[in-house]
């Protein structure tokens, strides 16, 4: 992967606003605690691999993540829905095609706000360096999908991770639950919600949510991977929480219950769609049972026309998987009544 040489003469900062006592972010990332000292591949022992049972989609790329809470602060879980991380927390995330192309951070500072960070790696593998804080929309990267390669700006690191109660989206009870879906893979040494107690990490969890790790209620495994992959992709802005988008759609499900289940299958199933999608009826349905071909959903999850598709942000590619798993799920689905929504 090279760098155009504007891109380097432009690196600044992708951060949300913070205290002027903050120390600046780090020029490179080997500066932000992810690695011991002097080493750019050797990952500190003090930060927690761990893997979100529904990842969000980007384009095929494979990601490692890592988490980080200060010695002596830990993560108040008393709210299962909106767990409280102490400052100084730290997370990372790696996105390769092939070899390291970006590590995302986030950061909560002491005085309570969140900044973000993108680091881009140079073709060797020898550093990463702070992006600009706009982003660059088209990185060179031969082994990416279509040879380019987007890195985000704060813009668009809020537009996500400010939509839901909490901005870290991939550390929650349901993510790391224990109980995990059979079609999620996870590496052994990757941590989940009885390693982070145990690590001292998280604490005041409600008992039942060990006693009985969350999980998406649904009728069928089949039903299950649906709505989590719902869930991971859609539900940080789609929700029922205060800053979430004027739109009567609720796909996040909180610690897994089955009200959470039940309330977004209300809001999908039957339902009828303020957007007209192309080839399809005005009053075409978020989900027409048996029909996936007739449903709203499944037409703009397939679309990567800018006006249309959905996810809107950070994906050039469809994601054939999951549409597979989405239309096979709706072809198994009993008759709905309609409902205007």
């Amino acid at each position: 992967m090279k760098f155009r040489a504007r891109h380097l003469l432009v690196i600044g900062l992708c951060s949300a606003t913070f205290a002027s006592s903050a120390a600046p972010l780090p020029r490179s990332l080997r500066d932000t605690g992810l690695y011991v000292p002097g080493s750019i591949t050797e990952v500190r022992r003090e930060n927690l691999p761990f893997s979100p049972q529904y990842p969000l989609w980007s384009d095929g790329a494979t990601k490692r993540r890592w988490l980080y809470i200060p010695p002596g602060r830990y993560i108040d879980a008393s709210k299962p829905g909106a767990w409280e991380f102490p400052p100084g927390t730290r997370l990372w995330k790696e996105f390769a095609h092939g070899k390291p192309i970006e590590t995302r951070y986030i950061e909560r500072l002491e005085d309570g706000t969140w900044r973000f960070a993108a680091y881009v790696w140079n073709e060797q593998g020898t550093d990463a360096v702070l992006a600009p804080a706009g982003g660059i929309a088209a990185l060179p990267a031969p082994t990416a999908p279509n040879g380019r390669y987007a890195i985000p700006g704060e813009a668009d690191c809020r537009a996500c991770h400010e939509g839901a109660a909490v901005p870290v989206l991939g550390v929650t009870a349901l993510q790391l639950s224990p109980a995990r879906d059979p079609l999620a893979p996870k590496r052994e040494d990757e941590a989940d919600l009885p390693a982070l107690v145990a690590r001292g990490w998280l604490r005041n969890l409600p008992p039942a949510l060990l006693e009985d790790p969350p999980r998406i209620a649904a009728s069928s495994p089949i039903e299950r991977t649906a709505l989590g992959y719902l869930h991971g992709n859609c539900g940080h802005c789609h929700n029922s929480d205060d800053a979430a988008p004027p739109v009567d759609l609720v796909l996040s499900h909180g610690a897994g219950g089955a009200a959470s289940a039940q309330e977004v299958l209300r809001s999908l199933i039957g339902a009828r769609s303020r957007y007209r999608a192309p080839g399809l009826a005005a009053d075409a349905p978020l989900i027409e049972p048996g029909r996936p071909e007739a449903s709203v959903l499944v037409a703009r999850m397939r679309s990567r026309n800018p006006q249309m598709q959905m996810p809107p942000l950070g994906t050039q590619v469809t994601d054939a998987a999951a549409l597979d798993v989405i239309e096979r799920w709706i072809v198994q689905l009993k008759p709905h009544r309609k409902e205007s929504r």
